[in-house]
């Protein structure tokens, strides 16, 4: 029976070869030869890539990708957490649904999102205009500001929090807090010595699943910062137009290395993927 079922895997395991593995095994190969786009013709095996590392626009594009990460993620975490605990703590029946409400913008498509965003960020957008109607002049106007930026990726990750944890408190025994609470221990001591410790794994997989895409992205610092933010990605996009694969790729070798090393921290911390169902 196992072998039968083993076989299921070979059709994902020939697409994971052809368009994962060997991508990245190409990529890598560029990254240590100067090319003319694809072509080898004329090239040659140096590190003028790991160079270019050091520019001052990369070094810029490194650091706001992990300071806008990492700021979008604790904000996350925190409005997350809230979130999700208040909604494991009501007495709603059918959490199922406000679930799916809360992580439905996941299925929609993320340049569309963005751009509504956007639009909602500009001077002039359907709510002002709205409001104008009786008497009421409001306008926020930060987009390409990085406020906006944290904002887009914020609205954006958001669900991926929820979801994580949510998961990671449904699965607690309240049997538990019921002993801490008999014990003697208040609410918030129970919650702070009971409950969260035992949220972590939710915690720590919702972290890496907001900061790694925030890390890697460019649709939303492109669009929400008007170009005025450079992440890694917007890096990685321009390499590419410009035909430099060999830089684009080093850059791609680094952001996959790093999510490589996210997914052995989270397999490490739930083997059994216990928060992602």
């Amino acid at each position: 029976m196992n072998k039968a079922f083993r076989k299921l895997s070979y059709p994902y395991l020939v697409w994971l070869t052809v368009f994962a593995i060997i991508p990245i095994f190409v990529m890598f190969i560029l990254s240590f030869f100067n090319t003319e786009g694809l072509s080898f013709e004329g090239s040659s095996f140096n590190f003028n890539s790991f160079v270019t590392v050091a520019d001052e626009a990369t070094l810029v594009a490194i650091k706001n990708s992990f300071l806008y990460a990492g700021i979008s993620t604790t904000i996350s975490l925190v409005l997350g957490y809230f979130v999700a605990y208040q909604l494991f703590k009501s007495k709603i029946k059918n959490k199922l649904l406000i679930l799916t409400i809360f992580i439905l913008p996941m299925w929609s498509n993320l340049l569309l999102r963005t751009e509504a965003l956007g639009n909602m960020m500009e001077h002039n957008n359907i709510i002002t205009s709205l409001l104008a109607r009786i008497n009421i002049n409001f306008s926020i106007g930060i987009k390409g500001t990085p406020l906006a930026v944290i904002v887009g990726l914020i609205f954006t990750y958001l669900p991926f929090v929820i979801l994580p944890v949510y998961t990671a408190l449904e699965k607690i025994e309240y049997s538990l807090q019921e002993a801490s609470l008999d014990l003697g221990l208040t609410e918030m001591k129970t919650f702070w010595k009971v409950v969260f410790p035992l949220s972590l794994k939710g915690v720590i997989t919702g972290s890496i699943l907001v900061f790694l895409p925030s890390l890697s992205g460019f649709a939303v610092p492109e669009i929400l910062g008007k170009g005025n933010v450079l992440f890694i990605g917007n890096i990685i996009e321009q390499a590419f137009k410009n035909m430099n694969y060999s830089f684009g790729s080093l850059l791609s070798i680094l952001i996959i290395v790093l999510i490589m090393a996210a997914l052995l921290i989270v397999n490490k911390v739930d083997k059994e993927g216990e928060t992602l169902l």
